[in-house]
């Protein structure tokens, strides 16, 4: 994580403080000269972005579906993460198909360094009997990443007493060169399959199939430089707790589970969803393997075709919450299959399913 502690000058004396707020571009810089093995963003709300889990997800629903994501995670620290996303999604019926777009921007350290995703989805509905279908996606696209080389800071630019500042404040110049290429426009393909019935679900996803390059750096040899493979193994049911009618609001309780594992890097979250008519929430507990992570609580209001959530990660690591003041999560799903024309489309449909959670 990219960030500047903001209590180092109550504790320490000026020489440090200047130095060390310097760390986090230090530890950027020489992260990027590293080999590079990052790991995919992850909502939290990860059934408000479907696509990003899974292409398999692609034309659940009957009419079109609008995703909208944003994530700032870890907001005490300035430099951190921000992570925001679009996506559309259509059914095409008469081929048991559906197609989707998807963008998303990762942006690490107040734009030093940005990432973009530009994928294409299809799904194909497998139809096994009213109750069960099996469905099948692929996504392909474009990742492009791009290094800010002149806002980091290196050892050999740090002053004892001003820091990166010379006289008059402009940067004190670094012997060390930049790469040929700041820039990368890389291929990227992945797959996913989705098995689901009335009351059930589960699904894995191949993300990263084809290990694309986003080193900065021109390394031989190695065979660790390409992107990790994401595995993601997802599953759920829908329990329903109270009929919906003109009397009373359709209620009903999701538990379920995800998990991701990339690189080295793996983490499981577990917990459950709740809707009662127009509102929703929902409770996970995350855990990264090797350590706890974070607590995560979720609040929701559905109007019309539109949905609204808000979520909030209570950091229970060794970080704390105090100290990371945690991460704030938004998502917005337009889904026109709530619209009073889609509703009678979906009294006859072929299929029912348990996808109220990501509706």
């Amino acid at each position: 994580m990219i960030f500047k502690r903001r209590d180092l000058s109550k504790k320490y004396k000026l020489t440090f403080t200047s130095m060390a707020r310097q760390i986090p571009l230090i530890v950027l810089c020489m992260f990027f000269l590293l080999p590079l093995q990052g790991q995919d963003p992850i909502y939290s709300q990860f059934f408000a972005a479907p696509l990003q889990i899974n292409p398999a997800f692609a034309g659940t629903t009957l009419a079109p579906r609008v995703t909208v994501n944003y994530r700032n995670e870890w907001a005490a620290y300035e430099g951190g993460y921000e992570t925001y996303s679009v996506a559309f999604e259509q059914s095409i019926e008469s081929l048991n198909s559906g197609v989707g777009l998807m963008v998303l921007g990762d942006d690490a350290g107040n734009g030093i360094y940005k990432t973009n995703r530009f994928s294409a989805v299809y799904g194909y509905r497998v139809q096994l009997n009213r109750d069960l279908a099996i469905r099948f996606g692929i996504e392909a696209g474009m990742i492009q990443s791009r290094l800010d080389w002149d806002r980091l800071i290196f050892p050999d630019q740090l002053d004892p007493l001003e820091g990166a500042g010379g006289p008059g404040g402009s940067p004190n110049p670094s012997e060390e060169l930049p790469p040929e290429n700041l820039n990368r426009n890389l291929f990227d393909i992945g797959a996913g399959i989705l098995v689901y019935g009335q009351r059930a679900y589960g699904g894995l996803s191949l993300k990263h199939l084809n290990s694309p390059d986003e080193s900065l750096l021109d390394i031989n040899n190695n065979l660790g430089v390409g992107m990790p493979l994401r595995f993601t193994l997802h599953g759920g049911v829908e329990i329903p707790l109270q009929t919906g009618n003109k009397r009373q609001a359709e209620a009903f309780i999701s538990p379920n589970l995800l998990i991701i594992k990339q690189g080295e890097f793996a983490q499981v979250n577990g917990g459950a969803y709740f809707g009662f008519g127009k509102f929703f929430g929902g409770a996970w507990y995350r855990h990264v393997i090797g350590n706890a992570d974070a607590a995560i609580a979720l609040v929701g209001v559905k109007y019309g075709v539109f949905r609204f959530g808000y979520s909030f990660d209570f950091t229970v690591n060794g970080l704390t919450l105090q100290r990371t003041s945690g991460t704030h999560e938004l998502s917005l799903t337009i889904n026109f299959d709530d619209s009073e024309g889609a509703r009678r489309r979906k009294k006859t449909a072929r299929y029912n399913d348990c996808f109220k959670m990501f509706n």
